[in-house]
């Protein structure tokens, strides 16, 4: 037994792990350079090593909640990638507008056949609202009509949906409340079915960046795209949300949340998954939105995450062999990979789920949220 074999074997021991054991959720090992990967490259090489088949456990989603709540990532210690990417974003502005489409465009043009196969059937790509749900499909609505509820949308209203995604809440809320959606991505692929999905409504589904967006509306959604601002933008996104909206309008923003403010995403995420993501903390939007907005309510609902990620989970898993011929059996991995860990992160509430609504700091009436 090497050494770095009797160091990993310790530190999955700390989370009641064992090598090649015979629970559900205890590591199986097939490739001996596993230890040694794990212990040079952190997260990032527990997911390569995972993508090229090196160890499997029967109940992944267990796994990774054990290794969470142990906190087996801080014992393993700084790695030179997260010095390298934390420095690279200290001084660098990693969500500029030309990365900012490069980033999208990786993750949301891989194929609206993957993402049709894995969500619901409006394929909202967000945190559903299980409350009272026994399916996707129903937590997703009860999502999208919470955050209409919460808008107070009324016929007539003009409102901007930031990374509006393939147009599910904009179609929902366009045709159940009768307002008149402008809606915003930069991924084309998204906006090729947005535009479909939306004909015949009144929605205008374009390309572009938040930092184009022109004219004044009643109301502002952002539903799961502030992950995607970035720490050094903060304050100008909201700015920008400021000077869209009119007086007396309300916004709401469904971000993923981080317990503590960090600059960076996890290595392996930021490679494979998310290029230029950073999950906020309330800390670093209160300091974006400081001076300009008021924070009217904000709702946590962050394990009914875990649901929607195991759910999507259940439907790429059943779905993948009619998806064979586009996505190898690395990218299958990968995708698994994915999303379990980002389940078990909610499940152990590393991460959360914040719904916000804000308006301007003016004279205004006593806010009441939905729930």
């Amino acid at each position: 037994m090497t050494n770095a074999h009797k160091t990993v074997e310790h530190l999955l021991s700390l989370a009641d792990i064992r090598i090649n054991g015979s629970r559900p959720f205890d590591i199986q090992i097939h490739d001996d350079r596993f230890y040694n990967k794990v212990l040079a490259k952190n997260t990032l090489g527990l997911g390569e090593a995972y993508m090229d088949g090196w160890w499997d456990a029967q109940q992944l989603d267990v796994f990774f909640q054990k290794v969470f709540e142990a906190d087996l990532r801080s014992r393993v210690g700084i790695t030179p990638n997260i010095v390298r990417s934390t420095l690279v974003a200290t001084i660098v502005n990693q969500q500029v507008s030309r990365k900012a489409h490069a980033n999208a465009a990786y993750h949301y043009n891989i194929g609206n056949d993957l993402y049709a196969a894995m969500l619901d059937k409006r394929m909202v790509y967000s945190c559903g609202y299980w409350k009272g749900a026994k399916s996707l499909d129903k937590a997703q609505e009860n999502k999208l009509e919470l955050i209409c509820q919460k808008l107070s949308l009324k016929k007539g209203m003009t409102l901007l949906d930031i990374g509006c995604g393939w147009g599910g809440f904009a179609e929902y809320a366009a045709s159940k409340y009768g307002v008149v959606v402008t809606g915003i991505t930069p991924a084309a692929e998204q906006v090729k079915l947005a535009k479909k999905r939306t004909r015949g409504l009144p929605v205008t589904v374009l390309q572009q960046d938040y930092r184009q967006l022109q004219g004044s509306y009643d109301r502002i959604v952002s539903i799961g795209m502030l992950e995607h601002v970035g720490p050094k933008n903060y304050g100008r996104f909201f700015k920008i949300c400021q000077d869209r909206l009119n007086d007396g309008g309300l916004m709401l923003h469904h971000t993923i949340g981080n317990n503590g403010s960090t600059k960076v995403v996890d290595p392996w995420m930021d490679k494979y998954i998310f290029p230029g993501g950073v999950i906020p903390s309330l800390s670093q939007i209160s300091d974006g939105i400081e001076r300009r907005l008021v924070v009217e309510d904000l709702h946590n609902f962050g394990p009914d995450y875990d649901k929607t990620l195991m759910a999507w989970r259940d439907n790429f898993a059943s779905q993948y062999p009619g998806l064979k011929d586009v996505y190898d059996e690395r990218f299958y991995r990968m995708w698994v990979y994915y999303l379990v860990s980002c389940a078990a992160a909610f499940r152990t509430r590393n991460i959360q789920l914040w719904q916000l609504v804000m308006r301007k700091v003016e004279t205004s009436p006593t806010y009441y949220a939905p729930r």
